[in-house]
């Protein structure tokens, strides 16, 4: 049967109605969104593309069927920039024939369109033999049934796009009553994702992911001299509720501030110094020098060419031995973390969400891992179940390993940022993220930030300007000497993380504390003529 126009907006508005209000919820109450039941019509079509796999021969199967909506909202200074709002929906049949995947999708929402992408994947399985250099084998999982949905307050695609300008022009007028502030820029980018996941196995479960993005940055302009600042705005795995939460027209000015005080900040002098990086700027060091360095792909030289593989490998030298930092240094994975963008109840494999260790006490404990991944490395961690790494961006793309939440966990003194600051002689503080750059093995790197502080004896004494700190990874986080504690902690993250090629993108969370690290190099990156 082929879904009529008709039928495709009724089933669409039935599932936004859900979503928004929820059974028994009333509108503007604080009850959680509750989680819709799956599609009749997508576990229909997600079954006949299962019935054709196993007639092709197929040994495991799995079909997920996703609907996507995306809205991104951007304004400048007193005015809308632009605004785009895009539904996709169709179904993505992976097979496995003889030891080897086949990937295929289509939009064609009958039983004719998913009957037929079944086939090409098996026929793609079958054709992958002549070049796969090794079986794959898949880690045990117990099936899944169930539903489940980001916990909120308020879809964000449900609240008025009218009501969603007024917030973002609001911050930007409150942002240009700053001196010498001339250009401030806002957005939202807001995610919903209904994905429907049935396998051969018997797991079938409906997840909603829902995610929302805020964004802020504002330009100083004095003479020829020009300053940006960006305020470090998180993305969450949250409601409409959680953007009112930032208050961003009355922050808006304080904001702008440190753009024009920018202006009036000197030059930093290159050299060696105590680093003190703010939970803000730290998270983008973790996301890169750890998060992707513990990818099981790139360290076994599956995943090379987006942006490279990794250093930590191969992983029989690694696992229990590499020092990767001091012994107060534990790092943690999680799909499970409350309010993070990579928080779900099973992955693209049905596999539960999981919480582990990368690195713990300072040395490198385990990778990221997907059902097929398992295999590689038991005998050298001694765990058989995946770790719930397998993601894909769209029901067009084929899921393979994605990084989780990756987090930086509190020291055991509850030590604030202030703290730290107050037991360094000489010393750069910075805070919220800027440019980076890091090598092919994610070993090698420069980070910058928005702002920059000078230390003396305990106290920050003025702005500084033109900072970017370089080391490689070991070097730096075996330097670091001295974190936070639990009230300091703070979630960070990327809404577009990418990778694969195919280039898919991901949304992941990373929880830290501030930190110090000792005499590490700070170079100026002043513009010259």
């Amino acid at each position: 049967m082929s879904p009529s126009r008709r039928d495709f907006i009724k089933t669409t508005a039935a599932t936004a109605a859900a979503i928004a209000v929820g059974p028994g919820a009333a509108i503007g109450s604080a009850q959680t969104v509750v989680a819709p039941a799956a599609d009749p019509l997508a576990l229909e079509l997600a079954k006949e593309a299962l019935d054709a796999a196993r007639s092709g021969g197929a040994s495991y199967t799995d079909v997920r069927v996703g609907r996507y909506r995306r809205q991104t909202i951007a304004t400048r200074e007193r005015q809308v920039s632009g605004v785009s709002d895009s539904e996709s929906y169709g179904i993505g049949v992976r097979t496995l024939v003889n030891g080897c995947w086949g990937f295929a999708a289509t939009s064609v929402m009958s039983r004719a369109g998913t009957r037929q992408a079944a086939l090409e994947s098996i026929a793609l399985s079958k054709a992958a033999r002549a070049v796969h250099r090794r079986s794959v084998d898949l880690a045990p999982v117990k099936p899944a049934v169930g539903t489940w949905i980001t916990p909120v307050q308020r879809d964000p695609l449900e609240v008025a796009i009218e009501d969603k300008i007024a917030l973002l022009l609001a911050a930007n007028d409150a942002a240009l009553k700053v001196k010498d502030v001339r250009f401030v820029s806002s957005g939202l980018a807001l995610l919903r994702e209904v994905k429907t996941l049935l396998t051969s196995e018997g797991t079938n479960v409906t997840q909603t992911m829902i995610r929302v993005g805020p964004s802020f940055s504002c330009t100083a302009i004095s003479g020829n001299d020009f300053q940006t600042y960006e305020e470090e705005l998180a993305p969450r795995g949250l409601g409409w509720e959680y953007v009112e939460s930032l208050n961003m027209a009355g922050n808006a000015e304080r904001w702008a501030s440190n753009a024009a005080e920018k202006l009036k900040a000197k030059s930093v002098e290159a050299g060696s110094y105590d680093l003190i990086l703010e939970p803000t700027n730290l998270w983008l060091t973790i996301h890169e020098s750890i998060g992707h360095a513990t990818e099981l792909d790139r360290a076994i030289g599956e995943e090379a060419n987006y942006a490279g593989t990794s250093f930590v490998a191969p992983p029989e030298k690694m696992l229990g031995q590499l020092r990767y930092g001091p012994d107060f240094m534990n790092v943690q994975a999680d799909r499970t973390q409350e309010g993070s963008l990579s928080r779900v109840a099973w992955d693209d494999e049905g596999v539960p969400a999981d919480q582990w260790p990368l690195i713990e006490r300072g040395v490198f404990k385990d990778y990221q891992t997907t059902r097929e991944q398992v295999a590689r490395i038991q005998k050298l961690t001694g765990v058989s179940r995946s770790h719930g790494c397998s993601f894909a961006e769209s029901w067009n793309a084929v899921q393979f390993q994605r990084m989780p939440n990756v987090s930086l966990m509190p020291g055991d003194r509850d030590l604030a940022v202030n703290d730290i600051v107050a037991d360094t002689k000489r010393g750069i503080l910075i805070r919220n993220r800027g440019s980076w750059s890091i090598d092919h093995q994610r070993y090698n790197f420069q980070f910058s930030g928005q702002a920059f502080y000078e230390v003396q004896n305990g106290r920050i004494v003025g702005m500084l300007k033109d900072v970017a700190y370089q080391a490689n990874t070991l070097t730096f986080w075996n330097s670091m000497d001295m974190i936070g504690g639990k009230s300091s902690y703070w979630l960070g993250g990327a809404f577009n993380d990418g990778k694969g090629e195919p280039s898919q993108i991901n949304s992941v969370s990373h929880g830290c504390v501030p930190a110090r690290f000792r005499n590490v190099t700070i170079l100026n990156t002043a513009r010259t003529a």
